[in-house]
């Protein structure tokens, strides 16, 4: 039997996938056990233990922007998370850290590196977060989700998904899409999401322009967040959700999408194979620009700048887009072309191997055929990314 840490969290872009590994890799070794690190604060203290995984908590420690109080206790408080996170490793005897990023990430990897404990790294974005690239100079076991992501020792392995979007069969699944959600099955669907927070700036803006959407014979599934303060329509057609919790049914009654480009939206849309107008976060050190530039390049999807997003836009650009049939099923093909499904299996294969190498290690991790699953993972509340403010 084998113990392993998987450190991270903070937003369903970093716990999802963190799951989704965790998942396969119990799924394939039963006798294995995964143990979460992470923050009291972050999504991962709903979503761990409700996957029936033991959470154990650090501080949250943002990383200090400026010269003030907070700035001078932080490194005291970080090296006791480092010293905590030690603990854990040594008497829980774990085999191999796993870290995807957030505020956990950094003192495990640390932790990792003092114990001698074989690291593994997954980055979701294009653009490696801080955590990240520190720890891939440590380790050879290195996931990266897209091609253009540089880290040392990488390799692609794709985006861990949750196993009911890795098995969607869109086309057997259409019927039981439009029955969850009330849709008309003789009209297109338009799914618009922006996180599992929402978008304020897509919801307004599609909001504003549901109308001539509707009136161009298409219906829409909008997702606008659970803190949105845009609530349910009259117009026919237009079906308002505040959060989702079948994401796989919406994307197989979807024929289009407007979304965010978080990673993990970009990652389930092309591996479904769905086409797309991806309108990036503003806000940030861009990496959401930099997640689509993959399938954007392929033809399966549209980039267009959150500040151009706008109902005129709809109007002049995306009904175009709607009304060319033809276009939207070539656009469906590029995207797919780019997906990748087994992610999960990849990532998971990563830390096998790197629990080869622990001294920690006991016989049973890395038995077990690849994808087999006992069960499925269960369906969690958010789409890939959460907006920020």
């Amino acid at each position: 039997m084998s113990r392993f840490l998987f450190a991270g969290g903070g937003t369903a872009g970093h716990v999802n996938p963190l799951l989704a590994v965790a998942d396969r890799l119990t799924q394939r070794s039963p006798e294995d056990e995964v143990l979460v690190l992470g923050t009291a604060e972050g999504l991962e203290a709903r979503l761990v233990p409700m996957r029936g995984y033991e959470l154990v908590t650090i501080p949250r420690l943002p990383f200090p922007r400026k010269l003030n109080g907070a700035a001078l206790r932080f490194p005291g408080a970080f090296w006791s998370a480092v010293r905590r996170t030690e603990r854990i490793i040594r008497e829980r005897e774990i085999t191999a850290v796993l870290g995807v990023g957030g505020y956990a990430a950094a003192p495990a990897y640390l932790a990792a590196k003092r114990t001698g404990t074989p690291i593994v790294v997954h980055e979701q974005n294009a653009k490696p977060g801080l955590a990240n690239r520190m720890a891939a100079v440590l380790t050879k076991h290195v996931g990266v989700t897209f091609s253009n992501t540089t880290l040392p020792h990488s390799r692609v392995v794709g985006m861990p998904l949750r196993r009911e979007i890795e098995r969607l069969d869109r086309r057997a699944e259409r019927a039981a899409g439009f029955a969850e959600f009330g849709l008309d099955p003789e009209r297109p669907v338009l799914l618009v999401t922006g996180g599992s927070s929402g978008a304020r700036s897509i919801n307004r803006t599609v909001n504003q322009a549901a109308a001539t959407i509707l009136g161009a014979g298409w219906q829409i599934l909008h997702v606008v967040g659970g803190a949105s303060d845009i609530g349910p329509s009259d117009l026919d057609g237009y079906h308002v959700l505040p959060y989702c919790d079948r994401m796989d049914l919406a994307y197989a009654a979807a024929d289009f999408v407007v979304s965010r480009s978080g990673a993990g939206m970009v990652c389930e849309l092309t591996a479904v194979g769905l086409p797309s107008v991806l309108v990036p976060y503003p806000v940030g050190n861009g990496e959401q620009r930099h997640n689509a530039r993959d399938v954007v390049a392929a033809g399966g999807a549209v980039l267009v700048a959150d500040q151009e997003f706008t109902p005129e836009w709809i109007t002049l650009q995306l009904l175009t887009m709607l009304e060319d049939r033809a276009g939207i099923a070539d656009m469906a093909v590029r995207s797919g072309s780019v997906g990748h499904r087994d992610g999960a299996d990849r990532m998971t294969e990563l830390v096998l191997s790197a629990a080869r190498t622990s001294g920690r290690r006991s016989g049973s991790s890395g038995t077990g055929s690849s994808g087999t699953s006992s069960s499925d993972s269960s369906s969690t509340r958010s789409t890939s990314t959460t907006e920020e403010p």
